[in-house]
């Protein structure tokens, strides 16, 4: 047990900062989590355990839960601020949902490829065995995904 609680302490926030960005609901990111922890748990030994795996069972969890919600067709709710005493975390909450907001607005590969890049602590090798594309091809796809990002924030439309 102590080494899935190690295991879960470890990885817990890389996954939950991918699927956040990957779905700008902490809700859902949050429900993601735990139902990848508790597949991983359930469905593999302990030997078995590392962060690929745990990325592939959370990302494919992921595209499920997307499909459901462009079947149901409700959007997502907007985050209340619930701390409206400090400014520099209203500052930097609402940078954060600028730039989910610019996300939103790729491609659904380009949000997956830089949600893992940025979240997941993969190297390009592992994203690419991850998502059957060369490490080349992965390479190119998040350059040119960031340069598309770069320019939603610059021109300053959400």
């Amino acid at each position: 047990m102590d080494s899935f609680q190690d295991f879960y302490r470890s990885q817990r926030q890389p996954l939950f900062a991918y699927l956040l960005r990957r779905t700008a609901d902490p809700s859902l990111a949050n429900d993601i989590l735990q139902e990848s922890f508790t597949r991983l748990y359930a469905s593999y030994p302990a030997e078995r355990w590392n962060v690929r795996l745990l990325f592939t069972i959370g990302r494919h969890l992921l595209i499920d839960a997307l499909r459901r919600r462009r079947r149901e067709a409700d959007p997502p709710q907007e985050e209340e601020a619930v701390d409206s005493g400090l400014e520099e975390r209203l500052l930097a909450r609402e940078e954060a949902r600028r730039v989910l907001a610019a996300m939103q607005r790729l491609e659904e590969e380009e949000r997956d490829l830089l949600a893992l890049v940025a979240s997941g602590g993969l190297s390009y090798r592992e994203i690419a065995s991850l998502t059957g594309q060369s490490e080349g091809n992965i390479r190119v796809k998040v350059h040119r995904a960031r340069c598309r990002l770069r320019t939603l924030l610059e021109s300053g439309t959400p």
